[in-house]
């Protein structure tokens, strides 16, 4: 008997885990939720006002975020500050999804007036200054 571990193939390890006949990238989406709001006569889109960040569920679509030390910093306090205070124990990406999810809700509240809005402005009134 030999004494050494028996492992796994590459086939094994790197194997798809869809159906053969179903691969993930031909996958049809999925249909589209009823509207539950008639369409803003702004000609906005309708999007939910209760919306909410996607928690702990397969997300098939990925991004790369950088932020600068003293925000990945007050993001990691913020998740220990949740975890004594609220006992919410979170992880950064549904930090992260449930803070876009409110931010896009007051968008899409709000528009002009959100905090979205005049943040980005604020951001551009701060880049004018330094570039002349």
């Amino acid at each position: 008997m030999s004494r050494r571990a028996s492992l796994p193939g590459a086939s094994e390890l790197f194997r798809l885990t869809s159906s053969p006949s179903t691969p993930a990238l031909d996958r049809p989406p999925a249909p589209p939720e009823p509207a539950t709001e008639p369409a803003p006569a702004s000609g906005q889109l309708s999007r939910s006002a209760a919306r909410s960040g996607s928690g702990r569920t397969k997300h098939d679509a990925k991004i790369t975020v950088y932020v600068s030390g003293e925000e990945l910093l007050a993001m990691e306090q913020t998740r220990l500050n949740l975890r004594a205070k609220h006992s919410l124990i979170v992880d950064r990406g549904r930090l992260v999804r449930e803070a876009v999810a409110v931010l896009l809700a007051d968008f899409d509240q709000h528009g002009e007036e959100s905090v979205l809005v005049r943040r980005l402005r604020a951001g551009e009134d701060d880049e004018g200054e330094t570039e002349g």
